[in-house]
């Protein structure tokens, strides 16, 4: 097995799809702990980010992720202000993580802007690809790659194919 942590294995893991993951092809015996970088914007106290990270570790654990044996987080909190985020980013990075997590668009305007190098790995996004975060979601392509709601090109109406502005989409 590699000693890095593969970018689609984890995403698989953070996804809740990776039960099908044979255990075995967790770290073996002697391997370093992975380290984890986790990014929230929301106060350390705040109940519903709290429960998030509750259900994350649980989720690592039943997967064979040990936290302190074979996998140590890393988890700053700060509030939704740019240059707090920007801090705590910039001090994630300094630790050299094998993986950063990050949650929404504020805390992955920072990462990209303290690393271009250092996977990250994104949720609750509205649009990744219309911020610039990813060329695309078939082929992230960069640093960073993650989950989204929706497909944002969903949601927006089609314009007639005669119409070139300000034309009413029918219904």
């Amino acid at each position: 097995m590699s000693t890095k942590m593969k970018r689609r294995e984890f995403i698989t893991l953070i996804g809740g799809a990776a039960a099908a993951w044979p255990l075995a092809a967790r770290a073996q015996q002697g391997e370093r702990p992975r380290r984890v970088g986790v990014l929230l914007p929301a106060a350390a106290n705040d109940p519903e980010f709290q429960a998030r990270m509750t259900t994350f570790q649980q989720a690592l654990h039943e997967l064979g992720w040990t936290i302190g044996h074979n996998i140590q987080l890393e988890i700053r909190w700060a509030l939704p202000d740019a240059a707090k985020i920007l801090q705590q980013a910039t001090e994630l990075v300094a630790l050299a993580p094998d993986v950063i997590f990050a949650t929404g668009g504020s805390t992955m305007v920072a990462l990209q802007q303290a690393t271009r190098t250092f996977p990250i790995v994104f949720v609750q996004v509205p649009d990744p690809v219309g911020a610039g975060f990813v060329d695309s979601l078939a082929r992230p392509g960069g640093n960073a790659t993650g989950f989204t709601q929706f497909e944002y090109g969903v949601g927006i109406p089609a314009r007639p194919k005669n119409c070139l502005r300000n034309c009413a989409t029918p219904r």
